[in-house]
Order: C-alpha cells, then structure tokens, then sequence
C-alpha cells in the first residue's frame, strides 16, 4: 500500500500555504495572485469575483458602506471555509480578500494561527497616480482583471483606508514587499 500524504502536505512533503495577497487599488494583485497561483499551483480565491458574481444585483445606490461591509465580511467567511478544505487536501491557496486594514490583517493572522495554517503575505504596492490611472484604464478595458467599476470616488474611499503594514506587523508575520516595476 503506498504512503499516504499527510493532510496539509502538498507534493514532496511542503506544507499547503495559504498565500495573502494584499495593498491598495489598483496595485497589481490580481495579476500578481494569477501569477503566484500558477507558480504554486495553488487555487486562487478572490473576494471581489465573490461579491460581484453573488451580490453585484442587490447592490443599493444609498448606505453602500454598510450593505458592502456586511457581505464582505460573509465572503471572507466562505472563502476561509473553501480555503482550510483547500489546505486540508494538500493544496495552497492564495488569497485576495481586501483585508485594507491592520485590525482585519491581525484577525486572519489569528485564524491562520489557530487553524495552524502555514501563511505568506505578498504586499504589492504603487504610487497613487499610477493605481489611479490602472483602475481606470482597466474601467474602459474590462479586460481579465476587471470585476466591477471604481469610479474616483470609491478609489479615494479605498485608497484612504489602505493601511500598510508597519515595522512591527512586518517583524512578527512572513511578509515578502513585492517591488513596484512601473
């Protein structure tokens, strides 16, 4: 009877990683993550396929916020689901889930932790001017990254809430700062 792959265990022994990739709009992290996923061989996880394919039709014009806030967060809960079978299997995943801020970034860190669950971040980063001028081009283009529309205002909203992560965030966490190449 041939051994069995431990759960968790991938080819030739590496742990299944959860791969976290994260930054602001319009920084690159969907063809990053793509890119990654191939490199890993990895299944690829991205909040904002979720929410547009589930919610895009509900959305409201008035108390967007809200209503994007809650869903979010029931999202990140499905993929976290969809990602742990994933893991249990023997498969990496990598993950775009938007997690802008250092509190939410500090809350999957636990769930990882507790699950036991090895993890990576990649943050990708650019200047503003250039975020603002790729959301854009890609609004017009609708090629393979597009999800939905960011018009100005939500790429200022988002771009506001963008909180890198610090010193001591960066110490403690296995966090690989992908270079801006222009």
């Amino acid at each position: 009877m041939p051994a069995l792959v431990s759960r968790a265990e991938g080819q030739a022994g590496i742990a299944a990683t959860i791969f976290l990739v994260e930054g602001p709009v319009g920084a690159g992290k969907s063809t990053f993550a793509a890119r990654l996923g191939q490199d890993h061989a990895a299944a690829r996880l991205n909040l904002d396929e979720w929410m547009v394919t589930l919610f895009r039709p509900d959305r409201p014009s008035d108390g967007f916020m809200a209503w994007y806030a809650e869903r979010k967060q029931r999202c990140i809960e499905q993929i976290w689901n969809v990602a742990c079978d994933l893991i249990d299997t023997g498969s990496s995943v990598v993950l775009e889930l938007g997690l802008v801020q250092w509190q939410a970034r500090e809350d999957f860190y636990a769930r990882c932790d507790a699950a036991g669950h090895p993890l990576v971040v990649y943050v990708l980063d650019a200047p503003r001017h250039v975020r603002l001028e790729r959301v854009r081009r890609r609004n017009v283009e609708r090629g393979g990254t597009f999800r939905m529309e960011v018009n100005d205002e939500i790429f200022d909203l988002a771009n506001r809430a963008w909180q890198a992560p610090d010193d001591v965030e960066s110490a403690v966490r296995d966090i690989r700062f992908v270079p801006f190449s222009g």
